[in-house]
């Protein structure tokens, strides 16, 4: 992005494989191209930098989904926003985060920035998939691909540290009562908390993780202790790794369109009949 020559297009669309660490740095370049100096660390000559980490610059907004969409409201409320230049800053920036949750009626909303764009207003739409974008959107936009490393397990899955919390209460209740209970509801113990295909497989991929540690602590490799406490087995390394096979190929079957609860059902007589 060519900032420093001015050349900035009025819309990116930027897929990435961790939304919360790119926001991280896209919140570093709106501070360094709205700088009223030239920009350098730990700079206190005005109160930018701090407004900008600290999520109160007025000027910069940030629209995540009301639920499973982002919606139209959002976006009208966005429009008000910006009718108006920018007073702390250079430009009137909006973060679109999960770009691919807009529906019809909030992408048709967002086209007029898009179409008509005002000077002075730049946007960041970011997804983990630019492939599932609505082309009208995509069409008008500067299209970025940033991945990162993955340096561990919340970064490979693009979740907070709150969130993997929240699995990881799920995921102890799950495999309790995989193993002790004698009748079992996939629609109440994980439907109803996890009713996203995407949030299933984040869920899969973290029992996968769970498995694969306890499989490597029978091995006297190095392995981690948090994922091995979330649930305790004593299992050997031959009905792990039967295991880790329905694991993997549950979440192969994920990818495509089958009944959740017919999938989940056939996963839990799959793993029990490896416990006889």
């Amino acid at each position: 992005m060519k900032f420093r020559e001015k050349k900035l297009a009025h819309a990116y669309l930027i897929e990435t494989n961790n939304i919360d660490k790119l926001i991280i740095d896209l919140k570093k370049l709106i501070t360094v191209i709205n700088c009223p100096h030239e920009y350098q660390e730990d700079c206190h000559k005005c109160n930018l930098c701090n407004l900008i980490t600290k999520n109160n610059l007025p000027n910069l907004i940030t629209i995540e989904p009301d639920g499973q969409m982002i919606k139209k409201a959002q976006i009208e409320d966005l429009k008000t926003a910006f009718e108006t230049k920018p007073i702390y800053s250079k430009y009137n920036i909006y973060l679109i985060k999960n770009a691919e949750k807009l529906n019809g009626s909030s992408a048709n909303a967002m086209l007029k920035f898009l179409e008509e764009p005002n000077e002075g207003i730049l946007g960041f739409f970011l997804t983990n998939n630019k492939d599932i974008i609505m082309p009208t959107i995509k069409s008008r936009c500067q299209t970025l691909v940033v991945n990162y490393q993955n340096d561990n397990l919340l970064a490979s899955l693009n979740i907070t540290e709150s969130k993997y919390l929240e699995y990881q209460e799920i995921i102890k209740n799950y495999l309790s009562q995989l193993k002790t209970a004698n009748v079992f509801s996939n629609k109440e113990i994980v439907l109803t908390k996890l009713p996203e295909r995407n949030e299933v497989e984040v869920m899969f991929k973290i029992i996968f993780e769970i498995y694969h540690n306890h499989f490597l602590k029978n091995l006297n490799k190095p392995y981690d202790i948090e994922l091995t406490k979330i649930y305790q087995t004593a299992e050997k390394n031959p009905i792990i790794i039967k295991k880790l096979n329905i694991i993997a190929k549950f979440l192969q079957n994920l990818r495509y369109n089958v009944n959740m609860e017919l999938l989940l059902d056939k996963f839990i007589i799959e793993m029990r009949n490896i416990d006889g």
